[in-house]
């Protein structure tokens, strides 16, 4: 059957698709340590109560009809506050767009900046730029960033391209490897972006950076966030950001994402948004302009949510470390925020116990699953070669008590291999 170019070619999710085979092995009744897909069980990780009251309140108050397209004022407002107190920057209302989440925003900034031709910018392991720029019928220019650097790009990866490029999609922290940018590394890319601009003439369409950071808040140690504005305000003509609660607040479901930005690109972005009709529900707006302006109740719920999240990552960091020690090819990347851990099974080429190579990553992969029960995604799926041996390892579905089993689950899978 004969479809659009985009239908054809367009490849879906592949996170998503693993996560749903994932949970449909275990719904048969496999015991999987499913460290897939970037969610929370609600059971472990549950939304401020705060929050979930006013969404209650907001129904039995029958707020159930159309919300404004670019979001209630009273959102936009509090939304406002909330980045004012907590990131120092200062927006108005007319530069605050809201919608069902952060996907939403970033579709539209894509159909905003980009004509078809034009060059999109970003590193890989990284999510989802490919399938955006593919979208838009736009070029990519990709640069493989590399563990040396924590997966984070560098002034230096971007240089030989800012001249062709139209947008340059930054992730901080980054999704998939929990990494963030270092604040010398990100001014030198925000420098270089402002330095083009400038060069480029008013005829000329201008160097747009959006900014993902939608993982901000969770932060561990000594981990500092940082951003485009903050660290050079010339820049804010320029940056776009991506911000939701469905990390911060471990409310994926609950859909509210918001966009800030020169007012010209955001009401361009509003008007695309209208007609897919992709805005937060009218209750979920309401509950949300109440909480985001609690910011005492906020710090307490982040406080222990992020001391959960932490253990978690720290703990099979840690027992990653001690495999490490005793000889296996495995590694990972210390937390430093977010909800994933980057890890290595460096494993092509073994021979296991009985008799068959691993000669892929994708048979290492499935050795994994197979005999460790353990679920996770390959730096593949974002975009990295198909040589890498690096995976994304998502803690929102972590029991805490089953980490141990988990580890002890590898180290013996591991010593199949020789």
């Amino acid at each position: 059957m004969v479809l659009s170019q985009l239908a054809h070619t367009l490849i879906g999710s592949e996170i998503v698709k693993l996560g749903g085979d994932i949970k449909e092995r275990i719904s048969k009744g496999e015991k999987i340590y499913n460290f897939t897909v970037g969610d929370f069980d609600p059971s472990i990780f549950p939304i401020p109560e705060e929050l979930k009251q006013g969404i209650k309140d907001a129904y039995d108050h029958n707020y159930t009809n159309y919300p404004t397209a670019e979001g209630n004022l009273d959102l936009r407002e509090a939304l406002i506050q909330f980045i004012a107190h907590y990131q120092k920057l200062t927006y108005t209302p007319n530069e605050v767009l809201v919608a069902g989440g952060g996907r939403p925003l970033i579709y539209a900034l894509y159909r905003t900046i980009l004509d078809p031709g034009d060059n999109v910018m970003y590193a890989v392991p990284s999510w989802n730029n490919n399938h955006y720029t593919h979208f838009v019928q736009a070029n990519h220019i990709v640069v493989e960033a590399t563990a040396d650097n924590h997966f984070m790009p560098t002034a230096a990866d971007f240089a030989p391209h800012i001249q062709q490029a139209h947008l340059l999609a930054l992730c901080s922290p980054q999704n998939p490897t929990g990494t963030t940018f270092a604040q010398a590394v990100l001014k030198d890319i925000v420098d270089m972006v402002v330095a083009e601009n400038l060069r480029r003439s008013d005829n000329e369409k201008k160097l747009y950076i959006l900014f993902d950071q939608m993982y901000w808040h969770l932060t561990y140690q000594n981990t500092v966030h940082h951003d485009p504005v903050s660290l050079n305000p010339a820049s804010k003509p320029y940056v776009i950001y991506i911000d939701a609660i469905s990390k911060v607040f471990a409310a994926t479901g609950v859909r509210v994402g918001w966009s800030t930005g020169p007012q010209h690109i955001i009401a361009k972005m509003k008007a695309i948004l209208t007609h897919v009709g992709a805005w937060a529900p009218m209750a979920e707006q309401k509950a949300c302009a109440t909480y985001l302006t609690q910011f005492s109740a906020i710090d307490a719920y982040l406080t222990t949510y992020k001391q959960a999240l932490e253990y978690r990552l720290t703990s099979i960091y840690n027992g990653l470390q001690l495999l490490k020690a005793k000889g296996y090819t495995v590694n990972a990347i210390a937390p430093q925020a977010a909800i994933y851990l980057t890890v290595q099974f460096n494993l092509v080429g073994k021979v296991t116990s009985y008799g068959t190579t691993l000669h892929t990553q994708a048979h290492v992969t499935e050795f994994l699953l197979q005999h460790a029960a353990l679920a996770i995604v390959p730096f593949t799926a974002f975009g990295a070669s198909a040589t890498s041996s690096w995976y994304r390892l998502s803690v929102g579905t972590c029991k805490q008590h089953e980490i141990p089993l988990m580890l002890q689950g590898i180290e013996a899978a591991l010593a199949m291999l020789t």
